[in-house]
């Protein structure tokens, strides 16, 4: 099994289509066999779910993230545990130990709003700059 973790500092990064990292873990047999931070390379929203797919990851663990971004990593048969903050290396831990704390109908909550329409342009997101953080409701 292949997980990403959006990654910034160590720490769950909390806007899915802004991440600038992923924290890619190796599981075998319930136990993290190699660790590696990946650059995106300034790819953002529906582009990272692809990236993931070519890395062959299984699942991910994200912050905020919006409805575009979700609609591609289902598409890419990539799990997606949302809502997840703190220390990266803790949170996959916690799902290999089945305590992860995340939650499952995450939607972005807000944005610099530099792009229109799109991942999480949508109203129902609730986007607008309103100056919430992604991943808390």
């Amino acid at each position: 099994m292949r997980i990403a973790v959006t990654y910034e500092n160590g720490e769950v990064f909390q806007h899915f289509g802004h991440t600038e990292q992923f924290k890619i873990y190796d599981v075998s047999e319930g136990q993290i066999t190699k660790e590696q931070v990946v650059d995106t390379n300034g790819s953002g929203h529906g582009a990272l779910a692809g990236i993931l797919a070519q890395m062959k990851v299984d699942m991910l663990i994200c912050g905020g993230i919006g409805g575009g971004a979700r609609m591609a990593l289902e598409e890419a048969g990539i799990q997606l545990y949302g809502g997840v903050a703190g220390n990266a290396d803790q949170a996959v831990k916690a799902f290999l130990e089945g305590s992860l704390a995340y939650n499952p109908d995450v939607q972005c909550d807000h944005h610099g709003h530099e792009h229109h329409g799109g991942d999480c342009g949508e109203d129902r997101h609730g986007c607008g700059g309103n100056g919430g953080n992604c991943g808390e409701r």
